[in-house]
């Protein structure tokens, strides 16, 4: 194909959910020209659907006795030995001032009984209710409205329906820009001196997923092919309470947010024995991973397998504070047919959240020049093995504010490349699996239960099925960095030979001291996953 056209700036944000939107308003102000390239409508995006809130010790509205320090160790706790201590510290201690900024552009949040007061929540794993919320249970949705208002109010140039297909790169290895397909399916070149990846997750690799149909892993296959590593993507989180809708029910499933168990909610199985009681000492708020487990582990017990889900008890919340404080869960299960005011909701484990992603620093740089990472796609170690609920939207805000200073720094400085420098752009070829028997595999071997037997089987299954093919539709772009991500989080797995946060191994169900460090993968010269060594980024500059 040949490029048909050619647009400039100084920053290119691919993805405009929190992390992208962030950044591209701190950029604008910092006087940048800013471009924005989302795959989709501009709000259509992970961002939008979550439900539980911002994690954030604010000055104004905490609980007595919580710290920011408490809040920090209640996340290295959930992340089971693999969090990055100066990360977390950092990305923690800017959460109240990246809300603060998010409130000046104009997001609404719910108070509390005296109509001042920001009020809190509680989800798994937190110590104290130190989690703001927006409608109930729609901050996502009320975050990225008020950040996708302030980029139209600022006139950041958005680019929507425009594809990310591949980096510009300079023959020293340098990123300069962005190779993108427009909406009629040509091809365009964006010079620029930085590139943020801010695509979010990857849980289309499975049937069923909280994730909307976006979340394809762009942003990981962008990065491998741009010589950036990526870490830590064997820890795919699945939440562990999403809205059962039947057996085998694909794509995108409504999530029954933690939030709800924080007012008081008790997981169930079928003759109403409680799920998590001796399981852990916080119980129904124990971290994701532990009640994912317990939840999967309760179903395998049952005799003949007969059950493929739970149920959460929300009666003793009271039926006008679930309705007022959960209006989203509410209408999702009555159009299911269930009143959760009067019934059990029936819940089971999904594909929710990639703990892992692009090796980059709290400041959103990663090892490749003018490439920088930020949100869900990146990996900062603020997570570790598993994540602390409601601390990404914290994360996308913290560091898509500090990524765009960044890159102002870094071009300030002259430690960018000229885009004139990039190499003339070719379609990439790359290998493409089937979508349905990918996430088939994925969520039969690769799931909450994997071992070594399993894994090996996804990756002949994607050797024999994958075909080379020109990256020249978005759903081939989409299915190509599927497959990519596919066979880097195997590599990963594979080779994480414990079971540690949530990743769990049927064949080692312990975990490995040994093994207390991130693994980080990097593509070949031929274009393989490969384990790249045990050195991974500290600093958080």
């Amino acid at each position: 194909m040949t490029v048909r056209w050619e647009a400039r700036a100084d920053l290119v944000v691919v993805g405009t959910g929190v992390a992208g939107l962030t950044a591209a308003l701190a950029a604008h102000a910092l006087g940048l020209r800013v471009l924005v390239v989302t795959k989709s409508a501009a709000d259509d995006g992970n961002t939008r659907w979550a439900q539980g809130g911002i994690a954030a010790v604010l000055p104004e509205a905490h609980e007595p006795g919580d710290t920011v320090a408490r809040h920090a160790a209640d996340t290295r706790l959930a992340g089971a030995g693999l969090c990055d201590e100066a990360a977390v510290a950092a990305i923690i201690a800017g959460g109240p001032a990246a809300v603060h900024r998010l409130r000046r552009l104009g997001a609404a949040f719910d108070l509390g009984a005296d109509g001042t007061t920001l009020a809190r929540g509680r989800e798994g794993g937190h110590s104290a209710f130190r989690v703001v919320h927006a409608g109930g249970d729609a901050t996502g949705a009320e975050v990225e409205r008020a950040l996708l208002a302030a980029a139209r109010d600022g006139r950041v140039p958005m680019l929507e329906r425009h594809v990310a297909v591949d980096t510009l790169r300079t023959p020293l290895g340098a990123v300069a820009g962005l190779l993108v397909l427009d909406g009629s399916g040509e091809l365009g070149r964006i010079g620029a001196p930085a590139v943020l990846l801010a695509t979010g997750g990857l849980g289309q690799l499975y049937q069923a997923t909280s994730n909307p149909a976006v979340a394809t892993g762009d942003g990981i296959a962008l990065a491998l092919r741009s010589g950036a590593p990526v870490a830590d993507l064997e820890f795919v989180q699945f939440h562990p309470t999403v809205l059962y809708t039947g057996a085998g029910a694909r794509g995108r499933c409504p999530l029954v947010t933690e939030a709800v168990r924080g007012e008081g909610a008790v997981l169930i199985d079928a003759t109403g024995a409680r799920v998590m009681a001796g399981v852990h000492p916080l119980a129904d708020l124990a971290p994701r991973d532990v009640v994912a487990a317990a939840i999967t582990r309760r179903l395998a017990e049952e005799p003949g397998g007969v059950n493929d889900h739970v149920f959460l008890d929300a009666t003793g919340i009271g039926a006008e504070p679930f309705r007022r404080r959960f209006p989203t869960v509410y209408r999702a299960c009555l159009r299911v047919g269930v009143d959760p005011t009067r019934e059990p909701i029936p819940v089971a484990p999904a594909a929710h959240f990639s703990c892992g992603g692009v090796t980059s620093t709290v400041a959103g740089r990663t090892p490749v020049t003018g490439l920088y990472a930020a949100g869900e796609v990146a990996r900062t170690g603020l997570h570790g093995a598993n994540r602390l609920a409601s601390n990404s939207l914290l994360e996308g805000l913290v560091v898509g504010g500090w990524a765009a200073e960044a890159v102002a720094a870094d071009l300030a400085g002259g430690r960018l490349a000229d885009p004139r420098q990039a190499e003339r752009p070719a379609l990439p070829v790359a290998p493409v699996a089937e979508r349905d028997l990918l996430q088939r595999v994925m969520s039969r071997y690769a799931g909450i239960g994997r071992d070594g037997e399993d894994l090996a089987v996804i990756g002949s299954v994607l050797d024999m099925s994958a075909v080379d093919s020109p990256l020249a539709s978005r759903e081939l772009v989409e299915d190509a960095a599927l497959t990519l991500t596919a066979r880097a989080l195997i590599a990963s797995a594979a080779e994480r030979t414990e079971s540690r946060g949530c990743h769990v191994r049927t064949d080692h169900p312990a975990p490995d001291p040994a093994l207390a460090r991130s693994l980080s993968v990097r593509l070949t010269p031929s274009g393989q996953p490969m384990l790249a060594g045990r050195g991974l980024i500290r600093s958080v500059a």
